[in-house]
């Protein structure tokens, strides 16, 4: 990493500090402005058409998000100067931050620019960038269309990932996805979504790991690259668990999340919430069943093997996911 590089990830680490600890709509605007052009410079290359389309297209979007946000928070100041609960512009303010995530129905922009950046800024993008959004959207959230969005989010997620070859793209439906469970647990508690984020970000930052140093960007590159079959095996582990599949550890955050939607009578959500999750581990498994059971051979000269230190980082990960289910229910109980 280069200081230019170093320096726009500090600014970009500090923008989210200034947006979460501001007291003022128009700080937290500010912060999330100095976010964006933080975030601009570490994706856009100018050797790669690509990473500056991406980039672009980025900035597009989040500064329409901008404008709405800012606009409603000015009208809200001289409209609405006692500050009760009015129903447009609480819609207005949350529809600007579900923008600037990327939730369903305002999605449309995401899977196009993950197409276009590097793993490490991919894992940015879907961990980081979704903090202040989130903080913002809980301090002030209007509850029927936060439903509404979580059930778009869940289906499209799951539904828009099972066409795709390119993992990224895959990654980026799945991130949908995952925003759905994240919005419902920040209805529930700060706490919650804090735990399940860092779960998220946890799972998340081992599949971008794997995916970067193996080189893949498309399906096809698992199966003809030559890897060892307990490489793959750790893929599989990690994979499952991200899906939510009961005995590893990214199943625990869904069930406490599930466990909540039913106490308080959520039933149709929560229907959606494990249906559309077996499309999830659907699509997670063809994955791993084509890496597993297809051999090319004229690739076999191609050979990867991972450095040792990189090997026991992947092994420990596994056995923290594994014993995900254990851990989990001595919480639990």
């Amino acid at each position: 990493m280069n200081s230019n590089k170093m320096f726009f990830m500090f600014i970009l680490f500090f923008s989210t500090m200034i947006s979460i600890s501001s007291n003022s709509w128009f700080g937290c605007w500010i912060g999330l402005e100095i976010n964006l052009m933080s975030f601009i410079p570490l994706i856009s290359k100018s050797n790669n058409l690509l990473a500056s389309e991406a980039a672009l297209k980025y900035f597009l979007t989040q500064s329409i998000a901008s404008i709405n946000f800012l606009f409603y928070i000015i009208m809200k100041m001289i409209l609405f100067k006692n500050f009760e609960i009015n129903n447009i512009i609480s819609m207005m303010i949350n529809s600007s931050m579900l923008m600037k995530m990327g939730a369903a129905p305002f999605h449309f922009w995401f899977p196009n620019i993950v197409e276009g950046l590097s793993w490490f800024n991919n894992f940015i993008l879907m961990t980081w960038q979704k903090i202040t959004p989130m903080i913002l959207l809980s301090y002030y959230f209007n509850k029927n269309l936060l439903i509404f969005s979580i059930l778009l989010s869940i289906i499209i997620g799951a539904i828009g990932g099972l066409n795709q070859t390119s993992l990224r793209k895959m990654m980026a439906f799945s991130s949908i996805n995952n925003l759905g469970w994240l919005i419902s647990s920040i209805m529930i508690s700060e706490n919650l979504w804090f735990f399940y984020l860092f779960m998220y970000s946890f799972l998340i930052s081992i599949m971008c790991f794997f995916f970067y140093f193996m080189n893949s960007y498309f399906i096809n590159q698992l199966f003809i690259t030559n890897i060892k079959p307990m490489i793959k095996l750790k893929m599989l582990i990690n994979f499952l668990s991200l899906g939510g599949l009961p005995p590893f550890i990214g199943f625990f955050p869904k069930w406490i999340i599930i466990n909540f939607l039913m106490i308080n009578n959520f039933y149709f959500m929560t229907f959606i919430f494990i249906m559309m999750s077996l499309i999830m581990l659907f699509f997670y498994m063809r994955i791993i069943y084509s890496s597993f059971m297809m051999n090319y051979f004229k690739m076999k000269w191609l050979k990867i093997n991972f450095k040792n230190n990189l090997f026991s980082i992947l092994n420990f990960f596994s056995i923290l996911s594994i014993l995900g289910l254990i851990l989990s229910t001595m919480i639990f109980f």
